[in-house]
């Protein structure tokens, strides 16, 4: 098929912190040097920032280091941290509060900010037009183009209009191929088209699986009496250590008497009839918690993984024609759970050794290897390296012995112990069969403090054209039914945060495996997690998806 071209020097697929970091220090650097560099950013989301989602508290340094006069600009950075409140949760209703000299140090707050970090993608989108950039969102990139010789050429954007039997209906648009000297990957975790540079380029070669964690949160609007602005609250603990599961929760009195609730289940846990956010309603229901919710209105929801298998398995982020930057590489520092900061940066040195490959050397297409070793000078190595201990161990030993190391480690010394821990079991390869599992019962939604999934996909502004192929894919179509019916009882439709998966029934009684790609927030835990990796997430059309305002 022929289709139109547009032709950029750095293409950048993705407008999250890593790939508008990237575009705006691009921008920078073309004007204090006069060697103009063209940059295009394309975003699936209906806008910028409509599929950011995270906590947030974020640690402004590469920020300050990218934007020094950011408070002068108006950057949405509106709540200092003022309290930091770490709790052990021993029970449904019982909480230890961890003093603060027992905290791993990376946990404590001073000098971070609570925010909406898609506001702040928002904010460096505006920063990075008004310098010359060109973001076009609402369009997916659905494939990477590749030259003669194998080098990353661009990408193609998601044909429009495409029916659900795949014929061409009315409003048929077809993508434009999009080329670049260095097309720079910027999807955020478990990207689809990093997926598969990774595989075609092996990036994993001698590194641990990337492994995996998904968050659910929401955004509460609660009494004044009970808000207190800058409040950071972290727990583990229970719910999830009942069920043999490990991860965290966090609560963060934001500016006006909102707070943003979360938990981030790890997606090794092993028990197939596991909730993520069955586990997340139960865990609003703590007393620690729910004081704050009560009289409360519960006003958006949303879930996405993060990679949180830090440097162990960060991938190689080179090859020829492009780099993998931020989260879609896995620069999430798991023992601070911030990424925003090392995504950032992680762009900004993409930025600098694209510049310099254009402009000094001519290099168009050629690998950067360079960026390897720039980055392994970088602040975000540093801290990945002194920190690489810390997934491993609450993996191995849970979150309270994987705590108390990581203070050792950390604390003691520094993260300079002469050992490196591993992980090498993927997260999807944990799962247990359901007849060696205990069974789950999880209690009803009050629909006050706990809700259903319909419910809360509702509050997440989720919208898909209903009339084009599925996005969410099935290698076996049989599969499901076949294997991980009787074997996992199909967990998919417990780990899915947004009932996208169900098993119904049909007339004669016989078991259907339904997908509900209307429902789809894009968090793409089922693609991570289906113990047979049968499952694989694929771009529908672009404007698709949910559309969050303040996450």
């Amino acid at each position: 098929m022929e289709r139109e071209s547009m032709e950029f020097d750095v293409l950048i697929v993705g407008a999250g912190p890593a790939g508008l970091a990237a575009a705006c220090k691009i921008r920078q650097l073309s004007e204090s040097t006069g060697k103009d560099i063209s940059v295009c950013v394309v975003e699936k989301g209906s806008e910028v920032g409509a599929h950011i989602l995270s906590g947030a508290v974020f640690e402004p340094t590469a920020l300050n280091e990218l934007f020094p006069d950011w408070k002068e600009k108006g950057a949405p950075l509106n709540t200092p941290v003022t309290g930091d409140d770490i709790y052990y949760m021993t029970s449904a209703e019982k909480a230890i509060k961890v003093p603060g000299f027992a905290v791993p140090k990376t946990m404590h707050n001073e000098g971070n900010y609570i925010i909406s970090l898609g506001n702040l993608c928002r904010w460096l989108a505006e920063q990075a037009e008004g310098m010359g950039a060109e973001i076009y969102p609402g369009f997916a990139a659905a494939d990477v183009l590749f030259h003669e010789d194998g080098s990353v050429k661009g990408v193609v954007t998601g044909d429009m209009g495409i029916a659900e039997d795949g014929s061409q209906k009315d409003s048929y648009m077809p993508g434009m191929e999009l080329h670049a000297k260095y097309t720079l990957f910027a999807e955020g975790c478990r990207g689809h088209l990093g997926k598969r540079l990774m595989e075609k380029f092996d990036l994993n070669a001698g590194k641990d699986p990337q492994h995996y964690g998904i968050g659910i949160k929401e955004l509460w609007k609660i009494d004044p009496a009970k808000h207190e602005e800058g409040k950071v609250m972290h727990a583990a603990g229970w719910p999830l250590a009942e069920n043999g599961a490990a991860g965290g929760s966090f609560l963060y009195h934001i500016e006006d008497n909102q707070v943003s609730i979360g938990l981030i289940t790890d997606l090794c846990y092993d028990n197939p009839y596991l909730s993520p956010f069955e586990e997340f309603q139960r865990f609003k229901k703590h007393p620690t918690v729910m004081q704050y919710l009560e009289g409360g209105e519960r006003i958006s929801y949303g879930a996405r993984a993060i990679a949180k298998g830090g440097l162990q398995s960060l991938p190689k982020m080179t090859f020829p024609g492009g780099l993998l930057i931020g989260c879609d590489a896995g620069t999430l520092n798991f023992a601070k759970i911030k990424g925003s900061h090392t995504a950032m940066k992680s762009g900004m040195i993409a930025a600098e050794v694209v510049h310099k490959a254009i402009t000094e050397n001519e290099a168009t297409g050629a690998e950067l290897s360079e960026y390897t070793t720039e980055f392994e000078k970088s602040s975000v190595y540093k801290e990945l390296y002194e920190q690489r201990n810390f997934g491993p161990a609450q993996h191995k030993w849970g979150n309270f012995f994987g705590s108390a190391y990581a203070f050792v480690d950390l604390n003691i010394f520094g993260g300079k112990l002469p050992w490196t821990l591993g992980d090498s079991h993927p997260d999807h390869a944990e799962m247990k069969p359901a007849a060696e599992s205990k069974k789950i019962t999880y209690p009803k939604p009050d629909n006050k403090i706990t809700f259903d999934r319909l419910t809360s996909v509702f509050l997440s502004n989720t919208n898909h054209e209903e009339d084009q192929p599925c996005h969410l894919t099935l290698k076996d179509p049989e599969l499901p039914i076949r294997d991980n019916l009787p074997k996992y009882a199909e967990p998919a439709q417990r780990y899915c945060p947004a009932g996208v998966y169900e098993v119904v029934e049909d007339a004669e009684g016989t078991p259907k495996f339904q997908i509900n790609g209307q429902n789809c927030v894009h968090c793409k835990t089922c693609d991570i997690k289906d113990p047979a990796q049968n499952i694989v997430w694929v771009t529908p059309e672009g404007l698709g998806g949910p559309n969050y305002p303040n996450m």
